[in-house]
């Protein structure tokens, strides 16, 4: 047993306190697999961790990060040996389990998955999490029978993580794509990730009426609240929307009139505790259906000690597509 490099949360007088230091690997939890970490990755939810902008951490002391891809060292579970490259995504990561800023992780073997042979640990995480939530909620919206034949669709939050991987995805499949952005300077990023339209986000702020013109058959938001509320009430008849995140809130300023009126559906995403058999198709979905130059093009990597910096920077949107962490 030793030491090796990790983001420590502690609680503070007030609030919590962030720091690159050494953690002693007795202290790893609980689980029958131990990774060598490679590569995670940024998302708002560790943004909020690592800052202390809102209570996501439930332990303590605690090792931040929701997410990585690595090779397993150590191994009691019968699906997984010394060698394997797998991902980990949510299970409480970064929260109640002791998560991915280490160059070393504990967790159950169950939470894993085998990466696809062409995908990197890199490129597992320059995906992420926020990659991973794109892709439930293509699948969930194609279970709904959207098709690119329905029409148009919306993606919310388009220049952030989830945003611009679903941009990219939902195009390649053959969708119009209409990005949402706060920034419409990033126009030219947005269609060359594939966006046939960008708008401002200012079209769907204020108070949504409970009906407005049909503009789009389905959309993938990652915003929520008065967003999400004026994306349902100009939802086409029959459409659905696939609601991933809550970046201006929890609350939906809405009615039942898309719902009763258009038949409009509104499906829930979540990726903490997605059951594994549709983990798996999510993964071998993203190894196919994302165009990996336009992975690479939506990319930064940094480092560790990076990491609490540029969590700043994701919370006041000012980071662009996905940001991958060098571990090892």
């Amino acid at each position: 047993m030793g030491t090796f490099k990790a983001i420590r949360i502690d609680k503070a007088e007030k609030g919590t306190t962030a720091a690159l230091t050494q953690f002693d690997e007795a202290e790893l939890m609980e689980g029958d697999v131990t990774v060598a970490v490679e590569w995670s990755t940024l998302n708002y939810k560790d943004g909020l961790a690592v800052t202390g902008k809102a209570p996501v951490v439930r332990r303590f002391p605690m090792i931040a990060g929701i997410d990585f891809a690595g090779t397993v060292e150590q191994s009691s579970h019968p699906e997984w040996k010394a060698g394997d490259k797998v991902v980990c995504n949510g299970w409480g990561m970064g929260e109640t389990h002791l998560g991915a800023y280490a160059e070393k992780a504990r967790v159950k073997g169950d939470w894993l998955v085998r990466l696809p042979d062409d995908i990197s640990t890199r490129d597992a995480m320059a995906i992420g999490t926020a990659g991973y939530t794109a892709m439930l909620s293509v699948l969930a919206l194609e279970k709904h029978g959207l098709t690119p034949a329905s029409g148009p669709v919306v993606v919310t939050g388009a220049a952030g993580g989830v945003g611009s991987v679903a941009t990219a995805v939902l195009s390649k499949l053959g969708y119009h794509v209409i990005a949402s952005t706060g920034r419409i300077s990033e126009a030219d990023y947005l269609k060359g990730i594939g966006a046939a339209e960008v708008i401002d986000r200012a079209e769907l702020a204020g108070p949504a009426k409970p009906l407005a013109k049909e503009r789009w058959a389905g959309g993938v938001d990652s915003v929520g609240s008065t967003t999400l509320a004026n994306l349902l009430s100009m939802t086409k008849y029959g459409g659905a929307i696939a609601a991933c995140g809550l970046a201006a809130g929890m609350d939906l300023p809405s009615s039942v009139a898309p719902f009763i009126l258009r038949g409009v559906c509104l499906l829930g995403i979540d990726s903490v505790m997605c059951p594994l058999p549709q983990r798996k198709l999510a993964w071998n979905r993203l190894a196919s259906d994302l165009d990996k130059g336009k992975l690479a093009d939506i990319t930064q990597e940094i480092t560790l000690d990076q990491v609490i910096g540029t969590g700043e920077q994701i919370l006041a949107g000012q980071v662009r597509g996905r940001i991958v962490v060098k571990i090892l």
